[in-house]
């Protein structure tokens, strides 16, 4: 069983930045990667951005390419989303999610994830 908590999330104005964390803790030492999706209101959950956790490789949505970067901090199982240049449209509850079996699934798909944390509300002011 692995928790994920996601912290960081609030109210911004157009332009501004904001960083999100998750800190996963628990039973499972193996990590594949771990990613962000968000949610807005009425919407389909959507892949945000994903890391994998041995290697640095990274995958993004492409609204959010140029705009926004993961890290990860493995020592300490955390992983970050720094969103720069906010839009209103990136207005969501953002999710994060870890893999921790092996799976061929892309990390772009909500499938691939074992555990996801609660989310935390990002919103965007025009």
């Amino acid at each position: 069983q692995v928790q994920l908590v996601e912290s960081g999330g609030g109210l911004v104005q157009t332009g501004d930045s904001l960083r999100l964390s998750c800190a996963a803790s628990g039973r499972s030492s193996s990590y594949y990667g771990m990613g962000w999706f968000r949610q807005a209101a009425g919407m389909d959950r959507e892949f945000v951005a994903a890391s994998t956790w041995s290697t640095p490789n990274t995958v993004y949505a492409d609204s959010v390419k140029g705009r926004f970067t993961i890290s990860r901090d493995n020592a300490k199982k955390t992983v970050y989303l720094q969103m720069n240049s906010l839009k209103p449209e990136d207005t969501a509850v953002y999710y994060c999610a870890v893999r921790v079996t092996p799976r061929t699934l892309p990390y772009e798909k909500k499938d691939g994830y074992d555990y996801w944390g609660q989310g935390t509300q990002v919103t965007v002011s025009s």
